[in-house]
């Protein structure tokens, strides 16, 4: 990995989504939104409060005023020291006093506001009863593609933490997995994770043998076997922006049919891929993908989505499934993970994640496709 780390975000940067925010917001027929503690916080603001706070911490946005951040006294230091702080009111209040309000006061009693999926539902109920005019939408469904396209500083982050997963892969490939269990396997790829630049590690996959034919396998105690194939699909945050790849390699060398359905989900993976465009929808990578595995008789055995979008967490819209008609638009980024997975038996998994270009696509994965051999 190289490069020159992207300058960090500035209270323009900041000023600039939430402002896009309320653009979209109207657009969708809400009178605003309310943004509690979580991705969409940290994404619009900078600020990342603790998520279990029972205190009210609420991001307003509307057009009748700038940017209001209500925040309990004992966090308001904090928050002022947040990246977006100067482009915001801070409106703090503290035990004893009613902050529901001094949200209401921020308010159209008549008003459908979006909110984050993730608040409290003993904050939106006090809400309600003290605006009962109000009505409420969550986030994902009002805005679900809020956060979906990504500028460049942003895609340069998503780039930078899709190398350094690349960078943990090449390293695993070396180590031995024979004889080994598959929960120290997957310890030494949370370790690599943090030791290319990850500060959080999300998941790390490490299922071999019959344990691949459950796509979100818990790592365990099951030792791995000279001749089991092994899925491994890791990722996490890097400088606040998630990576997600999956690969998968074989202890030993494969029977013709494990090469064959490696081979199989490596064409499905490509397919995928090259279905990504702008003005394509969702619907179509996800059916690109599974035509391939349908075609050779394996569509049973494909028995999730082909992606989900990425980007200050590893999961989020939008996702590439059958029925999600949203058309790709540049700078949008997201998974493309088809797969086989043969109860009983073995699984396999090949993932990369893509972002869509002006005239097509560019992976932010980089390794080999093809079947990795390991000890």
């Amino acid at each position: 990995m190289s490069g020159t780390a992207p300058a960090p975000f500035s209270a323009d940067d900041y000023q600039a989504r939430m402002e896009r925010a309320v653009r979209a917001a109207g657009d969708a027929g809400l009178a605003g939104l309310l943004v509690a503690p979580g991705p969409d916080m940290v994404w619009l603001t900078g600020y990342s409060p603790p998520a279990d706070t029972e205190r009210l911490t609420l991001l307003v946005l509307t057009e009748d005023h700038g940017p209001v951040l209500v925040v309990p006294a004992l966090e308001a230091a904090d928050a002022a020291k947040a990246t977006g702080a100067p482009v915001m009111t801070l409106r703090d209040w503290t035990d004893g006093q009613d902050p529901y309000a001094a949200t209401a006061a921020l308010l159209d009693d008549g008003g459908r506001f979006g909110i984050s999926d993730n608040a409290w539902a003993m904050h939106l109920l006090v809400l309600q009863r003290t605006l009962p005019g109000t009505s409420y939408a969550s986030l994902t469904d009002a805005l679900p593609m809020l956060r979906a396209v990504k500028d460049k500083a942003e895609l340069e982050l998503l780039a930078a933490a899709g190398a350094a997963a690349d960078a943990a892969f090449e390293e695993i490939r070396t180590v031995s997995f024979g004889g080994r269990r598959e929960s120290e396997v997957a310890a030494d790829l949370a370790e690599l994770l943090r030791r290319f630049g990850h500060s959080q590690v999300d998941f790390t996959i490490v299922a071999s043998g019959p344990n691949g034919a459950d796509p979100h396998h818990e790592a365990g105690d099951r030792v791995i076997e000279r001749g089991d194939m092994v899925v491994l699909d890791f990722g996490g945050l890097k400088d606040g922006y998630g990576s997600d790849t999956s690969r998968t390699v074989h202890v030993g060398p494969p029977t013709d049919e494990e090469r064959r359905v490696h081979d199989l989900v490596r064409a499905a993976q490509e397919a995928g891929y090259r279905a990504v465009r702008p003005g394509a929808a969702c619907q179509d990578v996800d059916r690109a993908a599974r035509a391939v595995i349908a075609d050779a008789g394996y569509g049973e055995h494909f028995i999730h989505r082909t992606g989900h979008g990425i980007g200050v967490t590893t999961h989020e819209p939008p996702y590439m499934i059958e029925g999600e008609e949203q058309p790709l638009v540049p700078g949008m980024c997201f998974s493309v993970e088809p797969g086989v997975y043969l109860p009983g038996r073995f699984g396999v998994r090949i993932e990369d994640i893509v972002t869509v270009t002006e005239d097509g696509a560019r992976r932010l994965n980089d390794t080999t496709r093809e079947m990795v051999l390991v000890d």
